[in-house]
């Protein structure tokens, strides 16, 4: 299968499989142990939402942009620059948005609207992942083109571009440009771009797995039968029956 094959098989499972085959269970054969669970940031937590929920996983290289406010002595990028970013890059991509704005408006940037989500997507970007708010929600619907973010609201001030394809930290989710962001209604997760075939090819397995686990669970009748369905997994008892 080609790289693009592999993204769009992995757009079949939820965020959650994903994770569990990154890094969730490390005592878990099908875990690959990418990272750490709990001390490496690879996964966003539960200060950003989907907007979109219905449209399902997306799955994309990322590409990464820092915003802030204008800055007098620096003015050398602008959306332009994050465009050629998006149109460099395999496709398809992700926008991983990094908001660096002062406290007192960051929960008012209505960042990214219609006319950026037309280029982003016109540019192959299936998805925009940020830890600040957006805007023009119902414009950009019927584009099915997936956002995660901390809200909405309507308007903004001035604001620019600080950087562009730099390592970016959102909602506890660091990302370097290039790796693969994996995003649905539950949140998103990156992993190296190296390992997509791993992640599938393990992810179809956990699938397989816990479907077949689901199925005992659902002929079980009783405590003691729901904890032999459960022998020798991560929730259940592995004693010997």
């Amino acid at each position: 299968m080609t790289d693009l094959e592999i993204i769009k098989e992995l757009e079949k499972y939820d965020t959650p499989s994903i994770t569990n085959v990154v890094a969730t269970y490390p005592a878990n054969e099908l875990c690959l142990g990418l990272y750490n669970p709990w001390t490496v940031d690879w996964y966003t937590d539960e200060r950003i939402k989907c907007m979109y929920p219905e449209l399902g996983p997306r799955c994309g290289y990322a590409v990464t942009c820092i915003y802030g406010l204008p800055d007098p002595g620096f003015n050398r990028l602008t959306f332009m620059d994050v465009a050629d970013a998006l149109d460099a890059s395999p496709k398809p991509t992700v926008l991983a948005l990094e908001q660096n704005f002062p406290p007192e408006i960051a929960g008012k940037i209505g960042l990214a609207g219609g006319n950026m989500t037309t280029t982003m997507k016109t540019l192959g970007c299936v998805g925009c992942v940020s830890n600040g708010p957006s805007r023009d929600i119902d414009e950009i619907r019927p584009m099915e083109f997936q956002y995660l973010l901390s809200g909405i609201t309507p308007g903004h001030g001035d604001q620019a571009v600080h950087a562009v394809n730099v390592p970016v930290s959102i909602s506890g989710m660091d990302v370097a440009p290039g790796e693969i962001i994996h995003m649905d209604e539950n949140g998103a997760v990156k992993f190296p771009a190296n390992r997509l075939a791993d992640v599938l090819e393990n992810v179809q397995k956990l699938a397989e797995h816990e479907g077949a686990l689901q199925e005992r669970l659902k002929k079980a009748t009783n405590a003691a039968e729901i904890r032999a369905a459960f022998s020798g997994e991560a929730y259940g008892d592995d004693e010997k029956k």
